[in-house]
Order: C-alpha cells, then structure tokens, then sequence
C-alpha cells in the first residue's frame, strides 16, 4: 500500500515544492484534481513541472467539454451526457500520459434528474442503463490509454445512486468491459457501510484506488475510523495500491497545516507496517 496525497493540500507554492516536500516526508504518489481552474490545461503544467519528482498517480474529477465540471452522466439531456463522457475521455487520455491508475468520477451529484417512468422504469432503473452504456464507451477508451475510469460511491448526503461500494461492483460487472474500477474512499464508507473491514474482504478485488480522510473529513487520527482494522484487511486481499489523501488538513496555518500532514502521514505508514 502506498501513500499518495492530492496536490493542493500539499505546503509549498509551486507543484514542484509540493512535490518535494512529499518526497522528503515518505509520500510516494500525487493526486491532481480537475476542479480548481484552469482543468486539464493546468494539469498538464503541474505534471510538467512536478517531473519526474514522484509518480501522478490519479486526477480526480471530471470536467465537460466546454471546461466545466462535468458529472453529467445521468442527465435525461443526450448533450449534456455527450459533454460529460466526450470530456471524461480526454482526461483518460491524460491518465494514460503520466502512467496514473485512473481518473476518479462521482457520476452524479444530488437527487434523480431523470423522470420517474414507474411502473415501466424508475428513475434509478434509468439511470442504471445510462451508468452501464456510459462504462461500456470510456471504459474502451480508459483500457486503450491503461487506465481506468473509477466509479466513486459517495455517502447519501451527497449522491442518490451509488452509495454502497457493492453499488459500485453491480455497475462494474453489468458493463463487463476492461477500464473500468472502482474508489473506495474511507470517510464515505464510514457513513454507508456497516463493517469498512470486512466490505473490503468481500468487493476488495474490484477496489483500484482508494480516498484516506477521517470521519472528521479531515486527515487520518482526527477521528475514530479504525485504519488498522481496515489496512488489515487490506494487505489480507493483496490490494497494492495508492490510497491518497482527499480531505481538509487541521490547523489555522500553512505551519499547521503541515505538521499536521506530517504528522498524520506517519501515523499511517505505521499502521501500514504494522498491518
């Protein structure tokens, strides 16, 4: 297991001092994320000035093609739903040009926006064959640039659809295409899973990237998640992989800040050695 943290929650002012100051704490990849602006152009400076420093190895989010955030895959608007896949794709191109493990997609945000066709379908009937069609076209894309697009299961508070990491499985293997995983992120499970330990046991296999924040969303030892029980049950399943740090950092300044993250970011590789 290897940790990896989002960029912008790194100290520093410029991508390659963020990156230095990982390098020298014991982190071993970085997260980019799509949101801040600029999108993908601004990546790809990131990228170019991080170097080859340490591996990037998600992004996170998803913009459409006119530049904006783009979780549009369940929209009833076959435009929109175009803009949102067609820009998906041009990020796992970029996925596939700095070797990352995937990009990470929240489908939709909120409740339902499709109709309620009941009895013929309900809205999440709907939004079920949507989620499947859209899997099966960047999925192919995802696979040719190797990489993956990863499904996000977000907790109800925030999204209607997946919430489950099993909720995330169904879809994967309905679309039985290669390019597709799934992102297991630890401060969702905490609210929709009844066991995270033992949900990794039983969907590990499918998990290709996972989000590490605490039930405080804030960084790991803030709250009472058990990592240990869970990093347990991860090296029992085999899982390798990069979990990065997606969350709010404690303290009032950059000072803070950072011993936080440093602080924290030993916590868990000792857990990691422990586990």
């Amino acid at each position: 297991m290897k940790i990896a943290v989002q960029l912008n929650l790194l100290p520093g002012d410029e991508p390659k001092d963020k990156a230095q100051w990982a390098k020298d704490h014991g982190v071993q990849g970085i997260e980019l994320t799509v949101f801040a602006p600029g999108g993908l152009a601004r990546m790809k400076r990131e990228a170019d000035e991080i170097g080859g420093l340490l591996p990037l190895c998600s992004v996170c989010g998803n913009l459409n093609t006119d530049g904006e955030r783009g979780f549009d895959f369940l929209n009833p608007e076959t435009a929109k739903r175009r803009k949102s896949i067609d820009g998906a794709k041009a990020i796992l191109e970029f996925c596939g040009q700095i070797g990352a493990v995937g990009q990470i997609v929240p489908p939709i945000f909120g409740p339902p926006v499709v109709p309620d066709l009941s009895p013929m379908m309900t809205p999440l009937e709907i939004e079920e064959k949507l989620m499947i069609a859209a899997c099966q076209e960047v999925g192919a894309v995802a696979a040719a640039n190797k990489t993956l697009f990863m499904l996000e299961p977000l907790n109800r508070y925030e999204q209607h659809y997946l919430r489950r990491q099993s909720d995330g499985v169904r879809v994967i293997q309905a679309a039985g295409v290669p390019g597709i995983g799934l992102l297991s992120d630890f401060f969702h499970m905490h609210i929709e899973e009844t066991n995270t330990p033992q949900t990794f046991r039983d969907i590990g296999k499918h998990t290709s990237h996972i989000h590490l924040a605490d039930n405080t969303r804030m960084e790991p030892g803030t709250g009472d998640i058990d990592f240990p029980a869970a990093f347990k049950a991860l090296k029992e399943i085999g899982f390798t992989g990069y979990m990065a740090y997606e969350c709010a950092i404690s303290g009032n300044t950059p000072a803070e800040k950072a011993t936080n993250l440093a602080k924290s970011v030993k916590h868990l590789q000792d857990l990691i050695t422990k586990a």
